[in-house]
C-alpha cells in the first residue's frame, strides 16, 4: 500500500499541530496551488486536490487520530509513501478511499438511517370569490394522495385573507422518514374578480353606469357595496372615466378598517330611442353650441 504524508503536503513538519495551524497551512498551500493562479499546470491541479484531501482528513480530530495511528504503524514497516497518485478523474486518491471511503459511506448510511427527515410539503391552490374572502368561510377540496386515492380536506378561509396568501394544514403533506414529521399542505388562495367588483390591494373597483342626462343634470344613484346598498351623489357635468371614491367600503385592511370603493363612471348612450326621445336629441343638436372637439384644442 502506498501512503500519503498529509502533513508534508500541507507544509507542516510534524503531526503535533493544532487545528488552527492546520487551517492556516491549508489556506497558504491552497492559495499557492489554486488552479485559477496556475492555469494549465497539471502538477498544480493535482497538488491542489491533494491539499484539499489532506485538509479534509486532518481538519477533523477523529479522522486525524485515525490517520496518525495508521501512519505510525506503517512507517516502521518501511511502506512506500506518495504525494500525488490517484485514478484519473477521481476527487480523492486510492489511499483516501481505501482507509476513509468505506468509513465515510458507513457513517453516512448510519446517519441517514437514524436522522429524522421531515416529509416534503405539498402545494396547491383554490379560487374563491371576493365576498367569500371578505366574510371568510369553510371550503372542501379533494386531492389525490401518493397511493392514488382521493382525500377530502376542509379548510377554513379566514375573513379578510389577502390574495395570494397560503393556508397551511400541518402534517397533511408527504410522510417523513426515520420518524420525521410529515410535511404540510399549503393552499394558495386566489381571489377572483367578478362582474360586480375587482380587487386591487384593499380597494374595490366597480363600474357606475349613468345616462347622459344624469351626467348633465346631476343625480343621486344607488350603488352596491359588499353587504349593503348605499346612495351616491353624482355632481352636474361629471365625465365618463371620472372616479368617485367612497371611503370605508372597500376590502378589509387587516387592522379593523377597510379600503375604498372606487366607482368608475361610464356614461351610457341608449342604442334604441323612442320618436319623442329622438326629437329631443335632434332639437338639442340644433340649439347646443357645445363642441367637445373644439373644447379640447
Amino acid at each position: 500500500m502506498i501512503f500519503k504524508d498529509y502533513y508534508r503536503i500541507l507544509g507542516l513538519e510534524s503531526s503535533k499541530v493544532t487545528q488552527d495551524e492546520i487551517k492556516s497551512a491549508y489556506r497558504e498551500q491552497a492559495k499557492k496551488y489554486h488552479p485559477d493562479i496556475n492555469s494549465g499546470n497539471n502538477f498544480s491541479e493535482e497538488r491542489f486536490k491533494d491539499i484539499n484531501e489532506a485538509y479534509k482528513v486532518l481538519s477533523v480530530p477523529a479522522s486525524k487520530r485515525r490517520y496518525d495511528r495508521m501512519w505510525n504503524s506503517n512507517v516502521g514497516k518501511k511502506q512506500k509513501f506518495e504525494e500525488s497518485k490517484r485514478e484519473e478523474g477521481s476527487v480523492f486518491s486510492n489511499f483516501f478511499n481505501m482507509f476513509f471511503g468505506e468509513q465515510i459511506k458507513k457513517e453516512n448510511k448510519i446517519n441517514k438511517q437514524k436522522t429524522p427527515i421531515k416529509g416534503e410539503n405539498i402545494e396547491t391552490e383554490i379560487d374563491v370569490s371576493i365576498e367569500e374572502a371578505f366574510y371568510g368561510q369553510s371550503k372542501k377540496i379533494s386531492l389525490r394522495t401518493q397511493n392514488g386515492k382521493m382525500k377530502t380536506f376542509t379548510i377554513k378561509i379566514p375573513s379578510g385573507i389577502r390574495n395570494g396568501e397560503k393556508i397551511r394544514l400541518l402534517g397533511q403533506g408527504k410522510k417523513g422518514e426515520n420518524g420525521g414529521k410529515n410535511g404540510d399542505l399549503l393552499i394558495k388562495i386566489n381571489i377572483k374578480n367578478d362582474k360586480k367588483f375587482a380587487l386591487r390591494g384593499i380597494d374595490l373597483y366597480t363600474d357606475l353606469c349613468i345616462t347622459p342626462w344624469e351626467a348633465v343634470l346631476g343625480t343621486k344613484v344607488s350603488i352596491e357595496t359588499i353587504g349593503e346598498t348605499i346612495f351616491l351623489h353624482i355632481p352636474q357635468g361629471i365625465q365618463s372615466g371620472e372616479k368617485v371614491k367612497i371611503q370605508g367600503k372597500g376590502y378589509k385592511d387587516g387592522k379593523g378598517g377597510r379600503g375604498e370603493l372606487i366607482a368608475n363612471v361610464k356614461i351610457m348612450i341608449p342604442k334604441v330611442l323612442t320618436k319623442e326621445e329622438m326629437k329631443i336629441f335632434e332639437k338639442l343638436n340644433q340649439i347646443s353650441k357645445f363642441n367637445p372637439r373644439t373644447s379640447m384644442e
